[in-house]
């Protein structure tokens, strides 16, 4: 099964500048996030920068990157047109993986290529992990999602999802008797879809909940979601991330 992933990478951070080029062990975070997805069987693995400094850091590294546009609102929008640079059809599989997640699992991007590849009624898979805590559960950063019986998702909500009317009390939620998850914020997208979605009008319960994926839900896409063991390794976002992963790369 043919596929590429993508990784969309942007200077700006406010709380960690310049993150894409912060440096692990000797290399820059970005480069790390293509190596690791490097031997999982894609097509091509590329960066799609809005810096010309990540691409030439990508390149110099022996990493496919290309440059995009710096006004983009989200990753998907990028993807978009990295998309359309690269020439691929409506068909391909794209998996998007994010540029501060130097310790994806490969396994779970490669579950997500398949899985979309295996269900074409589908314009997009994700995955999602068990909830075992209550503290998860109500957490509002904690996105969660219901599924139907063929996990296909029902809904992803910030909120704790689905609330369990006789076990939980008022202002408290409780683990349910049926499976809580936890959205994993990994994509596996049809170039078709990646190409719509910047030109799909933002929905009502996007803006509300402040969960992109719910704008191809608005709008009638399919997301069929892997379901997986465990959570992943958590990406990096502040500084306090960039110290904890740099202790795995003994530079």
């Amino acid at each position: 099964m043919s596929f590429s992933v993508l990784i969309p990478a942007r200077m700006a951070s406010s709380r960690l500048p310049d993150k894409p080029l912060a440096d692990i062990g000797g290399l820059p975070m970005v480069v790390r996030v293509a190596q690791r997805v490097s031997g999982i069987g894609a097509r091509q693995v590329v960066v799609a920068a809005d810096d010309a400094r990540i691409v030439d850091a990508c390149r110099l590294h022996g990493v496919s990157a290309l440059m995009t546009r710096v006004d983009h609102p989200s990753g998907s929008d990028r993807l978009a047109e990295a998309c359309e640079a690269l020439g691929l059809s409506g068909d391909d599989v794209v998996v998007n993986v994010q540029g501060d997640e130097p310790l994806i699992d490969p396994a779970l991007v490669r579950a997500c290529a398949d899985l979309l590849a295996a269900h074409p009624d589908c314009a997009v898979a994700t995955a999602a992990h068990p909830i075992h805590s209550v503290e998860d559960f109500a957490n509002p950063n904690v996105v969660k999602v219901v599924c139907d019986q063929r996990r296909r998702a029902l809904y992803f909500s910030r909120a704790p999802i689905p609330w369990w009317r006789d076990g939980s009390r008022p202002g408290a939620a409780a683990l349910p008797p049926v499976p809580a998850w936890r959205h994993i914020g990994l994509y596996a997208y049809r170039a078709a879809t990646l190409r719509r979605f910047p030109t799909l009008s933002p929905a009502p319960l996007e803006q509300v909940e402040s969960l992109e994926q719910l704008r191809l839900m608005w709008h009638g896409e399919s997301i069929v979601v892997h379901e997986a063991l465990e959570a992943p390794a958590a990406g990096v976002d502040t500084p306090e991330d960039l110290a904890r992963v740099r202790r795995l790369f003994p530079g």
